[in-house]
């Protein structure tokens, strides 16, 4: 074989391999761009799986849209729920085919400071909380909201043993009338805005909320577990929807930190906490409550579009 012949096959060899290689980053481009597509496609209501129940929380849209609009982007989402929104809207809740997956208390300024950690907010506590299950009941909201308070002058111990006794004094009502009490855990680290923590609250570990559920021992007294609360304090997200496995009575979201939205700013992947949540067959509704810094429309069809899975 000559000089000149060599050279040719040389060339011919890296050509092939050149070629080759070319065609597998082509095809690799090609099944990149298929999968992104896939993952980022938005899927209309009627073609959504549907197995998580999801529900808008009022407050986060108070500021944009009225009462009928966020009834109506909910409905169009294919959202089942306006929740945490006074029981004197749910007529129009009900003439958009929603309802309301949990209920507030009637209680002056911030309901979360003054809970059941305190025995002489307890009368009017129970008051309040038997009305809500009362509404609850006759309209068919599974659950009405409930809170440890702040932790004022009471030891952590001090507090749960209030909690219990409160709890006890309700759960009875609940059971009867076949509504849930959900007691949110909220985060104490967060002070720089007062919708994103609450430094001062008691209930603010996980733990600390099951022993009190515990404690009481009514299928009715519940957790709502707030997956935005929990990963602040707590972590481990998963794990801990599988330790508390058939107490959580409701789910919230939002996005970690900043309780914004659930996009790829913010460290919560949402797919797989779904999924640990039909894992454990969790039945109830999962609660977008993230606070929308950009258009609320397009962050919440995000958001019901991540949980859907």
């Amino acid at each position: 074989m000559n000089h000149n012949e060599e050279n040719r096959k040389e060339l011919s060899r890296r050509g092939l391999i050149k070629g080759t290689l070319a065609g597998l980053a082509g095809a690799g481009s090609l099944i990149g761009g298929v999968s992104t597509g896939c993952a980022q496609e938005s899927r209309n209501p009627d073609q959504r799986r549907g197995r998580i129940r999801q529900s808008v929380v009022s407050w986060c849209y108070a500021n944009h849209w009225s009462v009928k609009q966020t009834c109506e982007h909910a409905r169009d989402l294919g959202c089942e729920s306006v929740e945490l929104i006074d029981s004197k809207y749910w007529t129009i809740l009900k003439e958009f085919g929603l309802t309301c997956a949990i209920s507030p208390i009637a209680v002056e300024g911030k309901p979360f400071v003054k809970g059941f950690n305190n025995p002489d907010y307890h009368s009017w506590l129970l008051d309040v909380t038997r009305k809500a299950i009362d509404e609850s009941a006759d309209f068919g909201c599974p659950n009405v909201i409930a809170f440890t308070g702040f932790s004022e002058d009471f030891s952590a111990e001090e507090g749960a043993r209030n909690c219990v006794d409160g709890f006890k004094k309700i759960a009875g009502y609940a059971e009867k009338k076949g509504v849930n009490v959900c007691l949110e855990m909220l985060n104490s680290r967060v002070g720089d805005h007062p919708d994103k923590g609450h430094p001062g609250y008691q209930g603010d570990h996980i733990d600390y909320c099951l022993d009190i559920l515990k404690a009481v021992g009514s299928s009715r007294v519940k957790l709502l577990f707030d997956i935005y609360h929990v990963q602040v304090m707590d972590g481990d997200v998963i794990r801990r929807i599988k330790e508390c496995g058939d107490l959580i009575g409701h789910v919230h979201t939002a996005g970690n930190p900043g309780r914004g939205e659930l996009d790829e700013s913010q460290e919560l992947n949402y797919r797989p906490i779904m999924q640990a949540l039909l894992d454990i067959k969790y039945q109830g509704f999962v609660g977008q409550e993230f606070i929308p810094t950009g258009d609320p429309l397009v962050g919440l069809r995000q958001a019901v579009e991540h949980c859907d899975v």
